[in-house]
């Protein structure tokens, strides 16, 4: 699946719309620190290896459960902007089928404008993010389906 943002899940295409409004790089970061500051409060429980993203230069934790057959994410990082890329994929990805997770490629970022605003260490961690979303989808998705995540 492509990320014209016609083709994006609904809240993805939300997001996308909401910051390609916001012309000014610095609004594009108070954008990205609200989303990270909607998070529900992530229990220290979590904060295991297992939960932790690969690769990132933050310390990011991530988690997926399944309900009713759709994915819901929490998640957490110790810096802000990364907490804010967390956040806006939580936002974007939660509620979403593990299929339609594993679907998507990370492309979308180029059209919110922000892969031009972020450093490449966080433009590698939101992709690491990205893809340890689509592991963590697939993880709680029950051994029948045969899924692969797209590269």
């Amino acid at each position: 699946m492509s990320s014209s943002i016609d083709s994006l899940p609904p809240n993805l295409a939300k997001i996308v719309q909401r910051f390609k409004r916001a012309t000014d790089p610095k609004r594009r970061y108070e954008q990205l620190i609200w989303y990270g500051q909607r998070l529900k409060e992530f229990p220290e429980a979590d904060k295991q290896p297992e939960n932790k993203v690969p690769g990132c230069v933050s310390q990011v934790y991530v988690t997926a459960i399944l309900e009713d057959g759709k994915v819901v994410f929490q998640g957490d990082s110790d810096s802000q902007l990364t907490k804010g890329l967390v956040g806006l994929l939580i936002e974007g990805l939660n509620g979403l089928t593990s299929h339609e997770i594993v679907q998507l490629t990370p492309d979308f970022i180029q059209e919110t404008g922000l892969n031009v605003s972020l450093t490449p260490s966080r433009a590698n961690g939101f992709y690491n993010i990205f893809k340890t979303m689509q592991k963590k989808a697939l993880e709680c998705q029950p051994p029948t389906d045969e899924l692969k995540i797209k590269n």
